[in-house]
């Protein structure tokens, strides 16, 4: 199983802790459908009043309502307005909306493509400091999408958001040091960059440190730490991981040969839509007792289920 490739999808939305840093002296007052609360500083507060304050030109509270717009949280939602709030809280000088809005006209979400009007906000927000926007102008560069792809400057954009304490851009800048792309290639300090980001609960860092203990690569290897790794990363639902897992239990490796535990992983990535360990279902389920298959499968399905809600408060944040 390959590591993880870069973040390839422009990063959507600051998330909640990002924003009460900038939200600086004014109310924040967050709506608890789209908010997983990381300051205990902000407030859960009804949709009325959130809406009052962001009439009233509060940053925080437009990008709220920005945030439940794109999520189309419920009827009088749309992508439209989640750029129209956007777009209020950005011209205020509020760094996460101006990331969110270079993310509108980046997708195209609400608006035409305009990859000038997504450069300009994301630099404005970088000017500001903002850690979002350096990895979001690194996955830019590393990509070549609305600038000449130049993998020395994604890494120098990556370094800064890492330094600053992004998760995504400290996992990104691991890659970059894992394959040597626009530096000299350095195993462990790779290593060393996935472990931050992992240890931030980054889900794409925790399967390429643990594909490194699987290796010995940048670290000495250790089967029991893949292993521990691999199981944070598939319990956010990253596919690659829950395929590493299932394999680890197919063949009795570090822990007891469980081949209802193996299908299961691997089936609930299948039903993500990764294919990446379809080749070993078949020998998995042939062991399995019907009742065991049935078990497998409704686990797999429970787990898809779950990572689908995940996934939703992701983007959310």
């Amino acid at each position: 199983m390959k590591k993880q490739n870069v973040m390839a999808a422009v990063a959507l939305l600051a998330v909640v802790g990002m924003e009460g840093a900038w939200a600086g002296a004014q109310t924040q007052c967050s709506l608890a459908v789209i908010t997983r609360q990381a300051d205990r500083n902000t407030q859960i507060c009804d949709l009325a009043t959130v809406r009052r304050l962001a009439k009233d030109g509060h940053g925080f509270e437009q990008n709220q309502l920005g945030i439940a717009s794109i999520l189309a949280v419920g009827p009088g939602y749309s992508q439209k307005d989640a750029l129209a709030w956007f777009e209020r809280a950005a011209h205020r000088g509020y760094a996460p909306a101006q990331v969110n809005l270079a993310v509108m006209y980046l997708n195209g979400w609400g608006t035409a493509v305009n990859y000038g009007a997504g450069l300009q906000w994301l630099h404005a927000a970088a000017d500001q400091r903002f850690p979002r926007a350096y990895y979001n102008l690194g996955l830019l560069y590393f990509e070549g999408k609305g600038v000449r792809q130049d993998h020395y400057e994604a890494f120098r954009w990556f370094e800064k958001g890492a330094q600053a304490g992004d998760s995504a851009a400290q996992t990104n800048l691991g890659y970059m040091y894992d394959r040597g792309l626009g530096c000299t290639r350095n195993v462990a300090t790779a290593a060393l960059w996935y472990r931050k980001a992992a240890e931030a609960g980054n889900p794409l860092a925790e399967n390429d440190l643990a594909d490194m203990y699987l290796k010995g690569e940048g670290v000495a290897q250790d089967g029991n730490a893949a292993f521990a790794w691999f199981q944070k990363a598939a319990a956010q639902g990253h596919t690659g991981a829950r395929i590493q897992l299932g394999e680890m239990y197919a063949d009795g490796r570090v822990t007891p040969k469980d081949p209802e535990a193996a299908y299961a992983w691997i089936r609930a990535s299948q039903l993500a839509g990764d294919p990446r360990g379809n080749d070993r279902l078949p020998a998995l389920k042939k062991a399995l007792t019907e009742k065991q298959l049935a078990e497998a499968e409704e686990q797999a399905s429970r787990m898809q289920q779950g990572e689908q809600t995940l996934a939703a408060m992701r983007f959310a944040q």
